[in-house]
């Protein structure tokens, strides 16, 4: 049975929590609804931005039909390369996840390597993903004391995900290694290098290499 459950978010918003919540983004997309501004995929929800002028009660009508129907296949999302460097001053807490993990710090870059996660959405701060799901075998909890600054780059593993910090922020999420990428550039369409469906493949680089990998990714 499809679960679906639509709320007032704000003055001018639905909150959409739905099985299929990309789906539900792709048929907003494919079809626009008259009143809707925008949509924000989540985890487990869809954000239905509202026009000033919407009839609310005709896109909640609309928005319930086309759940309770099967969504579109959403697009296939791309397979982006992402070059990291692990450990030292790029990865400060990756000793320190090999030992809650009982193994050595080159398994949990093994392990972190071979997983190819899913951007499952994108939020926090503009142009941070949200990665996974993850293994068990780099399930690993949040730091006990947040880090007040992480930098920009930062690839990051807790509770099952993964992330990269695309700017300098706050964060508590143990870091494992950090890419010179730039996620984020409020000039590009889109301003986020990293998207809902996109794959990401981690690729090992020396931090001697770091230079001639920083910057705009080619493929943006």
């Amino acid at each position: 049975m499809t679960r679906t459950t639509i709320r007032p978010f704000g003055e001018r918003a639905l909150l959409v929590e739905v099985d299929d919540p990309r789906g539900l983004a792709a048929a907003l997309g494919g079809a626009p609804v008259a009143g809707v501004a925008a949509s924000v995929v989540g985890r487990a929800s869809v954000l239905v931005e509202l026009e000033a002028s919407a009839a609310v009660d005709a896109v909640i009508s609309w928005l319930e039909e086309r759940a309770a129907s099967a969504p579109p296949p959403a697009a296939a999302g791309r397979t982006r390369a992402i070059p990291v460097v692990y450990g030292g001053t790029h990865g400060p807490d990756l000793e320190a996840v090999a030992t809650t993990l009982g193994c050595a710090p080159s398994e949990v870059i093994d392990r972190h390597r071979s997983t190819d996660p899913e951007v499952l959405f994108v939020g926090f701060a503009p142009g941070f993903p949200y990665l996974g799901p993850l293994p068990h075998s780099l399930t690993v909890p949040r730091l006990a004391t947040p880090r007040t600054r992480t930098p920009a780059g930062s690839v990051a593993i807790a509770d099952g995900m993964g992330g990269i910090y695309p700017a300098e922020l706050p964060g508590g999420w143990p870091v494992i290694g950090a890419t010179p990428v730039t996620l984020f550039d409020p000039r590009r369409d889109p301003p986020a290098y990293l998207v809902p469906g996109d794959r990401v493949r981690w690729r090992r680089i020396r931090p001697e290499d770091w230079a001639s990998h920083a910057g705009t990714a080619d493929d943006w």
